[in-house]
C-alpha cells in the first residue's frame, strides 16, 4: 500500500434483531432533549416510530420532532431542522430512518450552533465546523448510504440546482452510536431496496477504481461486492430472506465507512454525475448513479485498463484465456450492466426525467474531482451524459 494514512471510527454499531435492545444504554450518556428525526410516516406506519417514542419515554427525555425529511434533504428543510433544535436546546439527534434522514441529522448537528449561513459554510465553502456540534444517533430503516458509520451528509438545493455532499474531517460529526436491525428494512419497496443495492455497490466502486498498487484495501472490496452481488440475487427473488437483507445491510455499512478508502485516492465521480442528475430530477440517488455508471466507467475504462480487468477476473468471474485486457475488462462491465437489469434498476436517465435540454446544466451543475483514472472536463461530462440518455 502506498501513501501514508490514519483511521478513526467512532461509531458503536449494534447489530441484528434485538439491538433496539440497546438505545436507552446509549440514551443515558446524554442530555434531557432530544430531537426525533423521521421521513414520510414509513417509520410510523411500520412501528418502529413507537417503539424509539416509548423508549425514549422510559428515559425520561423531552422529545421534540422534525418529521417529514424527504429522501434529497433540502436546505430549506435543514433551516426548518435547525430552528426545531435550537428551540429544544437539543442534547441530542436521533434519526430514526435511512440514509438521508442520518445525513439530514449531520447537517442539523454542525449547524444549530452556526453563526453563519450552513449551506453557504459547509456545502459551498467546505468549511469544517468551528462551533460546538450536536451528537447524532442513528436507528436505520433502510440499507444503502452507510451513513450511520460515518461523516458525510448530503444537501440539495433546487434553487441553485445543486446537490452536494460534505463529508466532514472530525470524526465526532459521525453518528456516535447506530442500531442495525435487518428487520426494519424488509417493509421497503422493491424500487428503493435495489437502489440502495446499487448505492453500495457504486461506493465500493468509487474507491476501488483508484490507484495501481497492490492495495489491501481492494482486496476487502472485492469480497465485499461478490458478498453484495450473492445476497442481492437473492433478496430480489425473496425480499423477506433475512440471511440476504442482513448481509446487505452489513456490506452497506463497511462499504462508505472509510475503511477500504484507506491507501487509495478514490474516484467519486458517478457520484457527483449522479448528484447532478438528482438536482435537476430529484430522482433516487441510486438509480441516478445507475443510469450514468456504465458510460462512465467505459469512457475512463482505458485510462484504468489493469483495474477494469481486475475487476472483471476477480469479481465478475471472468476468464481472461485468449482475451485482450480489453476485452476481458469489457465482459466484466457487460456482466456489471446484466446484473444491474436483472435487479430492475434504471438505466438511463431520460426514465428519471433529464431531457437533452438539460445536458449543459447538469454538466454545470457536476463537480469535478481528481483521484481516479481520468480527471474530467466539461466537454467530457457533457458526452457522458449524453450516453446516459
Amino acid at each position: 500500500m502506498l501513501g501514508n494514512f490514519s483511521y478513526c471510527n467512532p461509531t458503536k454499531l449494534y447489530f441484528g434483531e434485538n439491538s433496539l435492545e440497546n438505545l436507552s444504554a446509549e440514551l443515558k450518556k446524554y442530555g434531557k432533549n432530544v430531537v426525533l428525526v423521521y421521513g414520510n410516516n414509513s417509520a410510523k406506519k411500520n412501528g418502529i416510530y413507537d417503539e424509539v417514542v416509548e423508549i425514549l419515554k422510559k428515559n425520561q427525555k423531552n422529545i421534540a420532532e422534525i418529521p417529514g425529511v424527504m429522501p434529497n434533504p433540502t436546505v430549506e428543510k435543514l433551516y426548518e431542522g435547525i430552528e426545531i433544535a435550537r428551540k429544544h436546546n437539543v442534547d441530542l439527534l436521533l434519526a430514526v430512518g435511512g440514509g438521508s434522514v442520518c445525513d439530514y441529522c449531520k447537517a442539523v448537528s454542525v449547524s444549530v450552533n452556526c453563526d453563519e449561513d450552513p449551506w453557504q459554510k459547509y456545502y459551498i465553502d467546505f468549511d469544517e465546523p468551528t462551533c460546538e456540534t450536536i451528537p447524532v444517533g442513528c436507528v436505520l430503516t433502510m440499507a444503502g448510504t452507510g451513513s450511520e458509520m460515518n461523516a458525510g451528509s448530503v444537501i440539495t438545493n433546487h434553487k441553485s440546482k445543486l446537490k452536494i455532499g460534505h463529508v466532514f474531517a472530525d470524526e465526532k460529526i459521525m453518528p456516535r452510536f447506530s442500531v442495525l436491525n435487518p428487520k426494519y428494512t424488509l417493509t421497503l419497496p422493491h424500487y428503493q431496496m435495489v437502489a440502495g443495492i446499487y448505492d453500495i455497490f457504486n461506493h465500493i466502486c468509487e474507491q476501488y477504481f483508484s490507484g495501481d498498487d497492490d492495495n489491501t484495501s481492494d482486496y476487502i472490496s472485492e469480497g465485499l461486492m461478490k458478498s453484495l452481488i450473492t445476497s442481492s440475487r437473492i433478496a430480489n427473488k425473496d425480499s423477506q430472506n433475512y440471511e440476504a437483507r442482513s448481509n446487505i445491510m452489513w456490506t452497506a455499512t463497511w462499504a462508505l465507512n472509510t475503511l477500504v478508502a484507506k491507501g487509495k485516492s478514490t474516484d467519486w465521480m458517478v457520484h457527483m454525475l449522479g448528484q447532478a442528475v438528482g438536482a435537476y430530477t430529484d430522482a433516487t440517488h441510486g438509480m441516478t448513479l445507475a443510469a450514468v455508471s456504465i458510460p462512465y466507467y467505459k469512457f475512463i475504462m482505458p485510462y484504468g485498463l489493469e483495474k477494469f480487468k481486475r475487476f472483471a477476473v476477480n469479481v465478475w468471474n471472468v476468464n481472461p484465456g485468449g482475451k485482450t485486457d480489453e476485452e476481458t475488462a469489457l465482459e466484466g462491465l457487460k456482466a456489471m450492466e446484466n446484473w444491474m437489469k436483472e435487479l430492475g434498476l434504471v438505466m438511463n436517465i431520460t426514465d428519471l426525467g433529464a431531457s437533452e435540454d438539460m445536458i449543459e446544466g447538469i454538466a454545470d451543475s457536476t463537480l469535478i474531482l481528481e483521484g481516479g483514472y481520468k480527471t474530467l472536463n466539461h466537454e467530457e461530462i457533457a458526452k457522458i451524459l449524453k450516453e446516459c440518455l
